[in-house]
């Protein structure tokens, strides 16, 4: 028997024991009355934990969103945000494509650009020790790893198809951005392996880490095409040290000689009130460090704050960018989901640390997982007949478009897939929303003109038209509307 295949036969084996034992909660223990602060909604929010190992007190916790009209028609969605560490719930839902967003001051407004409005959305903070999710047991911090959390997620699915039984036929999709580039295509894969009735009909991955060096040494490409590094530094980026050989020295704490001077050169290009996740994007000022800027996870959406005589409310109050965008929704976030009265209202709770942050401080993430890829693992979904959707903001300079790009037209090739869209811009409310390419009807690449590496917070009514169309499973607009 294969490693993957005794993995897979171990899951199983622990989920079917997991499922013998009693659920935490039934739906209705986890129903949400009301947020603090919100304003009023029709549809129903459910939030709460589900545990994935009784023996080590090990829970994840979610939040569930029914769709805003019509949920028993619409299908199931599950989010998961990256980091490795970082929140779906704090990040996913509550800055980018839940229903409400912090307006500060305990108050939250409606996002007209929820995926909600097109399916009901599941939001999970995963692995435990990411923002409410927890182990009791602290020693399982030490070492967490993609297999790990492949797991845990699966045995939460189980679980919570337990409690929402009405869900466990409805068409399912898991999507995901960054470092969930793994988390998706991992689950995913474990899920078409099992034999275990989910109705999963696709995914889709934004500015997704798919493999590691193709992803990674699109950035100096990326830096010298939007002018934000000189042509001494592109030289020394393609023939000294590259972006890849950069990150793995972050990574793993090794050191390469040759990689000082273009670090050096890059620190000084790159100033600090610059966001290389947005970077047409501006920061948020802030007098406080953010809860949600973590130096040890690189592939966690990064917000940079500098040092100002500005008050942290008027960081709060600060709503700034060509779109509209609040650039400081991630510290508003924080100071919402930090009152004990809306932990209250999520049925949360704080196992082993006394508050919640958008990406861990106590996950202690193998990153050898890293520089796996799992571009294989999208291309044996394809084979296996379920949709997929590699899409990405061109504004993000970390997880550029451009490798992405390289990954799905290659993995097309090898599977001997023909181009059914040609490369074309796709259009939304009479603008080029970004541009697209269909293989064979069942793999799709497209880009979202003007998004970051958070497409739903940085363009979010593009997003949501992209969301919408794959949902769907139409092609997006070819051509300016009537």
């Amino acid at each position: 028997m294969g490693a993957q295949a005794w993995i897979i036969m171990v899951v199983i084996c622990a989920t079917f024991m997991q499922i013998s034992r009693a659920v935490d909660s039934s739906s209705v223990d986890d129903k949400i009355l009301s947020l603090p602060g919100q304003p009023p909604v029709s549809f129903q929010q459910y939030a709460g934990y589900v545990t994935v190992d009784e023996n080590q007190d090990r829970a994840l916790f979610y939040y569930f969103v029914e769709a805003e009209s019509d949920p028993a028609s619409k299908p199931l969605v599950l989010w998961l945000n990256g980091g490795p560490g970082c929140s779906s719930f704090g990040i996913g839902a509550f800055s980018e494509n839940g229903p409400f967003r912090p307006r500060g001051g305990g108050l939250l407004v409606r996002n007209d650009y929820s995926w909600n409005k097109e399916a009901n959305m599941l939001y999970l903070e995963s692995p435990a020790g990411v923002g409410f999710s927890y182990s009791a047991n602290q020693s399982f911090y030490d070492l967490v790893n993609d297999t790990i959390t492949a797991q845990d997620s699966y045995i939460f699915l189980q679980q919570w198809f337990v409690k929402f039984p009405e869900y466990k036929d409805r068409d399912f999709y898991i999507t995901g951005e960054s470092y969930a580039g793994h988390y998706v295509p991992q689950l995913a894969h474990l899920i078409a392996q099992s034999g275990l009735k989910f109705n999963l009909k696709g995914i889709a991955v934004g500015n997704a880490l798919l493999e590691f060096n193709t992803d990674l040494n699109s950035e100096g490409d990326y830096y010298w095409a939007h002018g934000l590094i000189s042509d001494a530094t592109y030289e020394l980026m393609n023939s000294v040290c590259n972006s890849s050989q950069l990150w793995r020295e972050s990574i793993t704490g090794s050191s390469f000689a040759a990689c000082v001077v273009v670090n050096k050169r890059l620190s000084v290009e790159f100033p600090n009130a610059f966001d290389d996740y947005n970077v047409i994007g501006d920061i948020c000022i802030s007098s406080g460090e953010s809860q949600l800027d973590v130096p040890s996870y690189p592939f966690r959406p990064k917000f940079k704050v500098s040092s100002s005589t500005q008050s942290v409310q008027a960081a709060l109050d600060q709503t700034k960018d060509a779109g509209n965008i609040d650039v400081c929704v991630q510290e508003k976030s924080s100071q919402y989901l930090n009152k004990k009265d809306v932990q209250e209202a999520l049925h949360a709770q704080l196992v082993g640390v006394t508050r919640w942050t958008g990406c861990s401080s106590v996950v202690n993430y193998d990153r050898r997982n890293f520089e796996i890829p799992t571009i294989n693992i999208v291309g044996s979904l394809v084979s296996s007949g379920i949709r997929v959707l590699v899409y990405s903001g061109d504004q993000d300079s970390v997880i550029p478009f451009m490798g992405s790009r390289i990954l799905v037209d290659g993995l097309a090739k090898e599977l001997g897939l023909n181009a059914t869209v040609p490369y074309r811009p796709w259009f939304e409310d009479k603008q080029v929303g970004g541009w697209t390419q269909v293989y064979g009807d069942i793999l799709t690449f497209a880009t979202i003109r003007g998004a970051g590496h958070l497409a739903p917070l940085t363009s979010p009514k593009r997003s949501l038209a992209l969301f919408s169309a794959f949902m769907s499973g139409k092609p997006l607009p070819e051509a300016l509307p009537n």
